[in-house]
């Protein structure tokens, strides 16, 4: 039998998230999307406090640098006796759809829980996991001329020496205006195609490497967005991310695995936002007089009540292919094709969702008076970094028909 609760293992994490969520975010989520491009000082004090809760192994996951795990780790998986596991992926996808439904935007601009320490986790060695721990790292990918298509990314790695010498463009990187260092995708020879692509922490101090702008966007203002422009930029050998070999026959695969970890952590933001948005709509239908019965089919109610159970139902089913893409990730079981299902489902279900509480609460959901407009706004970046609505439907239509990205374009 399925057990669709959340794993009692991390409830304790959950409640703490919540709270954080509930009375840290939520009082100053206002103030910060106001204020664009300012710096959220008050997480300063909540990332001393999960740093603390890291090093004592109390937060068992939380964040995106719980996705992942060393060489111990994979070991002590190896050892297991075969039974489910609900790990580090389940603890970062529950506890980030909790602080998600506090704020998105100053959830992504927590101190190193960027994206590009997902990255790390996932590509790098155990040598290069130690030395980069602490380190707050954005994700630097997409490129003018190129967008969600990664494997064209036209960023160049040239090897001279005991270094890489990068050369291009980056732009949307978020957190890139704070960030300790950026995970910059690279190819190292163009004509090999996919396989040469490969990435790099590069320190946000290293000659050559510039912050050009900061964007100014509809959602998630208390996190900065970069353009980032790397000019000779010279990085030592040893920061490219797992094996410098090109692998032609494993193609792309291992900068997958990068989007692996990642696009469930983005499912569970929109998890979360989209909760947030159903939460007070419940409750303002209800002062407005407007009782949702869940044990009346959905005909028989009032028109508002039968569109907020339309809307419960697909945040529901946004919610489970999260978790099983992260469960899977877990248990060692390939999620490439659910990861890319759970993301494309809470991408959209989330803009669905919160688009759709503002129309149910009408001038209330309109007004500056609560967060649904703002939500509604912040949501829109989780249907679109990290792979688009429609690059997640072809990804999903390759993986199911068998066809490789040269067979269905």
């Amino acid at each position: 039998m399925i057990n669709l609760d959340a794993p009692k293992k991390h409830r304790a994490l959950i409640d703490q998230a919540h709270q954080v969520a509930m009375n840290m975010l939520r009082p100053i989520s206002r103030k910060y999307d106001k204020a664009e491009h300012e710096y959220p000082k008050e997480l300063d004090m909540l990332a001393a406090m999960i740093d603390g809760l890291s090093e004592s192994g109390a937060a068992n996951g939380a964040g995106a640098s719980g996705v992942g795990g060393g060489e111990a780790e994979k070991k002590k998986r190896a050892d297991d006796d075969g039974r489910t596991k609900n790990g580090a992926n389940m603890a970062s996808a529950l506890s980030i759809a909790e602080m998600c439904w506090g704020d998105v935007g100053l959830l992504l601009s927590m101190p190193r829980q960027g994206l590009g320490n997902s990255a790390i986790a996932a590509v790098a060695n155990a040598e290069q996991r130690e030395r980069f721990a602490g380190v707050w790292a954005g994700m630097a990918i997409t490129e003018p001329a190129v967008g969600s298509d990664s494997a064209n990314i036209s960023t160049t790695a040239v090897k001279d020496g005991d270094s890489y010498v990068i050369n291009g463009e980056k732009i949307y990187v978020t957190a890139g205006g704070r960030c300790d260092a950026v995970v910059v995708w690279a190819t190292l020879d163009k004509s090999l195609g996919r396989a040469a692509i490969k990435s790099f922490v590069v320190p946000k101090d290293t000659p050559g490497m510039r912050v050009e702008r900061l964007e100014h966007k509809l959602g998630i203002k208390a996190s900065d967005t970069a353009t980032i422009i790397f000019d000779d930029c010279r990085v030592p050998a040893e920061n490219l991310l797992g094996s410098p070999e090109v692998d032609v026959k494993q193609g792309f695969g291992g900068a997958m695995a990068t989007f692996d970890n990642t696009r469930p952590l983005v499912a569970a933001m929109a998890v979360g936002c989209a909760r947030a948005a159903l939460d007070l709509t419940r409750e303002l239908l209800a002062d407005a007089g407007v009782e949702i019965d869940y044990d009346r089919p959905a005909q028989l109610q009032p028109a508002a009540a039968a569109k907020f159970l339309e809307l419960e139902s697909e945040w529901e089913g946004a919610q489970l292919l999260t978790m099983q893409a992260a469960w899977m990730a877990d248990n060692r079981k390939p999620n490439s094709l659910e990861a890319s299902m759970a993301k494309a489902k809470a991408g959209r279900v989330g803009s669905a969702v919160t688009l759709g509480c503002v129309e149910l609460c009408g001038a209330v959901g309109y007004g500056e008076g609560e967060l649904l407009e703002k939500w509604a706004r912040d949501s829109k970046i989780l249907d679109i970094f990290e792979g688009t609505q429609q690059i997640q439907q072809l990804i999903i239509a390759r993986r199911v028909l068998g066809l490789s990205s040269a067979e269905l374009k």
